[in-house]
């Protein structure tokens, strides 16, 4: 069915409990705030409950979540960011990705890898995190948001998203790449594509203005137009506002939109209409989360993968 093939019905997220605004991504990251308290205590138990409460929602909507805890034992302040060290594809495939902080590449873990082989038909691991000594990086579906339906990957290009390993991907998964400059009101490049765009199965949010080269951003706007979605064009100040940090995602009673709450307040009245004609809208309250610099979508890493039947999971 076309709609498993953009939303996935199944989520893999991780409760940090040692969560901070990360040092190391500070300079690349324009969307990153310092914490609004000294407290780093008081700043990790907020972020714990935010998670806990965005899972419940999403399980509550429908959404099969896998929860996983980082205890913060080993260094990882973004660890609550899953989607850019690994993605999942339809046919069995997982990846597994370059990061380009060092303290991220902490965050790759092998159970979570092993508890998607139990629950899911994975055929192979292409893992592409030994580029890293090379200074070769491609940040999953942060660097890159995907249209599995036209089979295409949208690429704010930065430090963060090497062409290099992009060919890689592009060749592996059977997408095509398709590479722009996008830069913030200040001129600064948007560190991660998904902050700047999220596609649906018959919608796109898109922050076009920020694609200073007019002709490139004509040519992503027809491309996300070719299947027929609603391209709706969003603001510098809705980009800041995480409102391109979206994901759309498949309930047994429909589609939904996972986004944060602070993004759905910045959508307009039309804007909310014509995502609402194909998805309901499910905002997730998670401000000391967008302290780091990522919002809903980089806390929820989709599985495009085949469930094993509850008989199967021995074999």
């Amino acid at each position: 069915m076309r709609y498993a093939v953009q939303a996935p019905g199944a989520v893999v997220m991780i409760r940090p409990h040692a969560f901070e605004s990360n040092p190391e991504t500070q300079a690349d990251n324009a969307f990153q705030q310092a914490s609004q308290t000294a407290d780093k205590t008081d700043t990790a138990r907020r972020a714990f409950e935010e998670v806990t409460q965005a899972a419940q929602t999403l399980e509550q909507a429908g959404v099969r979540v896998h929860l996983f805890e980082d205890e913060g034992l080993r260094g990882t302040p973004d660890s609550v960011f899953p989607n850019n060290w690994f993605s999942t594809h339809a046919g069995g495939h997982i990846a597994v990705y370059p990061m380009y902080s060092a303290n991220r590449r902490r965050e790759r873990r092998q159970d979570v890898i092993e508890a998607l082989k139990v629950g899911y038909r994975v055929q192979d691991v292409i893992d592409y995190s030994g580029l890293e000594p090379d200074g070769l990086f491609l940040e999953g579906t942060g660097a890159m948001v995907l249209d599995h339906i036209s089979r295409v990957a949208y690429v704010c290009q930065s430090q963060r998203a090497h062409p290099i390993v992009l060919e890689r991907f592009a060749t592996h998964f059977n997408f095509e790449p398709m590479a722009f400059d996008a830069v913030d009101l200040q001129g600064r490049a948007i560190y991660h594509t998904n902050v700047l765009m999220c596609i649906g199965t018959d919608f796109a949010l898109v922050g076009l203005a920020l694609i200073p080269d007019a002709q490139r951003r004509q040519q992503v706007r027809e491309r996300l137009a070719e299947t027929g979605r609603e391209v709706i064009a969003l603001s510098a100040h809705q980009i800041a506002e995480f409102c391109g940090n979206a994901i759309e995602l498949q309930t047994p009673t429909g589609r939904v939109v996972a986004l944060s709450s602070r993004a759905m307040a910045a959508l307009l009245p039309d804007q909310i209409e014509t995502i609402e004609r194909s998805a309901r809208l499910l905002p997730l309250h998670i401000p000391t989360i967008e302290l780091a610099g990522g919002s809903v979508r980089c806390m929820l890493a989709g599985i495009h993968l085949a469930a094993r039947p509850p008989m199967d999971t021995q074999a």
